[in-house]
Order: C-alpha cells, then structure tokens, then sequence
C-alpha cells in the first residue's frame, strides 16, 4: 500500500483534507476546514449505485472505476497541479474506503504524502456526537437572558468585542430563534453541520473563564441543540436584560426591516399563532400589517405573545432565575452595550 492511514487526532498534521465525497454529502456536513474533491458527482453515485443493485457489482465497479479515475485526473490538472512535492493531504470518504483509497494510492503515486483517514466520515461523525455529550458540561457559562428585542445578540457582540468568550448559538444556527428568525437568502444549515461547527468552537474555549452565550430553547428554527448543552445552560448563572419598550420597538424595526418589502411573508408567518391567540387577534395584526402600523404590530406581538412565553419558559427551565442579575436599559446603542459588556467582564474577573 503506497498511501498511509491517520486517525482524526492527527487532523493538524496535514496540509490540507480532502473530502471526496459527493457534493451532497460534502454540504450536508463535513470536517470543518476541508475541500470538496468529489470522485463521484451527485449523479454518477446515484448512476453507479443503480447499476450495483440493479445489475451486478461488477458493472458498477467497471463503471465506477472509470468515473473516478476521470475525475481524480481532474482534480490533478486543476485543484492539485501547482502543489509542491512537500504537500502532506489527508484523503477521506464515508467509512474509508474505496472513494478515498482510490484518490490516495494515485496522489502517492505522484509523490505525495498521502493519508487516508482511518473510518472515514463515519468515524469523525461518531466523535461529534461523543464530544457534544461531554465537552458542554466542562465549561463554566454565564446566560445572556431577556425576552424578544432586549438586546441580547447585541451584548454577545459587544463582550466578544472586548475579549470575552462567547458561544454565538444564533449565528452558528443562521437563526434570531423565534417564528419570524429566518434571516432572508441565508438558509439554516444541516444538522450535522450545525453540530459540527459547535463543537469545534466550543474545542476552543477555555474551561477557567466564563462563556457568554445567550438563553434559548431546545430548538433554533429547525436546528436542534444539544441537550448536554441545555442542560449545562439551564444550571448557570444569568444575567437578565430588562429594556424599555420603546428601545425594544427600535432594535426590532432595524433587525426585521426585511418584512417591510415581504408584509405578505410576515402576514402568512403569523397564521402559526392562530392555536394561541384565536383568529380574531391574528386577522388585527394582519390588518395592522396591511396599514403600515408596523410599531403598533411589534408592540401589541411583545406584550401579547413573546413576553409571556418567555418568562414562562425561563422560569420552568432555569434553576437560578430567583438570584437572576438583573440589568435595566434605557436604550440599546453601542456606547450603553460596550459598558454594560465592560461590567460582566469586570465582575467576573473580580468574582
């Protein structure tokens, strides 16, 4: 065997890592920091898959033999051909097989350090999900509370800022986390990569200082968090933003601006509270919607809808609400974020 076999602990060694998976399954999750150099494009998998069941393994591996040798002298005539002979990849597929094997043995033969990753996907996929049940509850959190538009996202921008450690499970997520959260042309990830890319942040916080991360619940739109995770976050301290409504109307008009030009998009997305509110309620905020009125709509769907959930919520989940710290705000401007950030960060030094 001319190629050599690393496991995932060996990750940094290389000099790149090359998923030659199917662009499927490359975008569906991968390890972070990896290429997509399929040997197999989403049909010819499909194609060759056909032919295993359908025909015989004998057929589809003639034919696969040929896919993959066409497109691995693809890879080697662009994406590979100005590499020195120094460079160290590291190959992988699902299970470490014979999509990697075969990219392995033909890069060294050209004189390549090539590895392929022993288990393939599989096996870095297993190692997410161990890490995601023990790693969460080594680290010290500090909750971010606060209902809708209270300015939490803004304080973790700000101490992040300043130095702080801070897990942005909204932005890893591509979610505010609410019914009307979806950020416009940026769809959620998957699962997998979800979980992926939080683990690998969280690999890279510190165990001897807080973690700023903001209160949610189980789910950000349709990403599911981990329940080690909930579970360490529901047990920590917490800090609780208490802003005047007028700062709250304000925050969200600049952050859910999109709905002005989508006022049919906002209208259809409030039908879901229809089991809650009853008709009647729903139809006036569509016929807020409709005249424009949209800082009566945010306050009306503040009062009557997200503030009571919330604190339901956070009472039934957080363990130490009764000695919750709470912080009032006037407005929600950087100068008020960047002292307030400035305070946690100082008391936590000094605790």
């Amino acid at each position: 065997m001319l190629f050599r076999v690393a496991n995932l602990s060996q990750l940094a060694e290389f000099d790149e890592i090359i998923d030659v998976r199917t662009p499927a399954e490359f975008a569906e999750d991968h390890i972070p920091g990896a290429i997509n150099c399929p040997v197999f494009s989403n049909e010819e998998r499909i194609t060759v898959g056909t032919l295993y069941k359908q025909v015989s393994p004998f057929e589809a591996r003639k034919v696969g033999a040929a896919l993959v040798a066409k497109n691995i002298a693809h890879h080697l005539e662009t994406r590979f051909l100005d590499h020195p002979k120094s460079w160290k990849p590291l190959i992988y597929c699902w299970r470490g097989g014979q999509r990697s094997g075969a990219m392995s043995i033909i890069l060294a033969q050209v004189g390549w350090a090539a590895h392929k990753l022993e288990g393939g996907y599989k096996t870095y996929r297993r190692g997410v999900l161990d890490a995601l049940e023990t790693v969460p509850a080594t680290l010290q959190y500090r909750v971010v509370c606060g209902a809708t538009g209270t300015g939490k996202s803004r304080l973790l921008a700000a101490l992040a800022e300043q130095g702080a450690q801070v897990l942005d499970l909204e932005g890893l997520a591509q979610h505010r986390g609410s019914l009307l959260g979806g950020i416009p042309e940026q769809p959620q990830p998957s699962q997998k990569w979800f979980e992926s890319a939080l683990i690998e942040k969280m690999r890279t916080l510190h165990s001897d200082r807080p973690v700023y991360v903001e209160s949610e619940s189980s789910k950000i739109g349709k990403l599911t968090l981990p329940a080690s995770l909930h579970t360490s976050m529901h047990s920590s301290p917490c800090v609780k933003l208490e802003t005047a409504t007028p700062a709250r109307i304000k925050l969200l008009m600049q952050d859910y601006d999109h709905f002005l030009d989508t006022p049919h998009k906002l209208t259809r997305l409030l039908q879901f509270l229809r089991p809650f509110h009853g008709s009647k309620r729903v139809d006036d905020w569509a016929a807020l919607i409709a005249a424009q009125a949209y800082p009566q709509l945010v306050e009306e769907l503040l009062t009557m809808h997200y503030d009571p959930s919330y604190q339901r919520a956070l009472e039934q989940h957080y363990k130490n609400v009764a000695q919750i710290q709470r912080i009032e705000l006037n407005n929600l401007e950087p100068n008020t974020m960047q002292s307030v950030a400035a305070m946690l960060i100082a008391e936590d030094a000094a605790a």
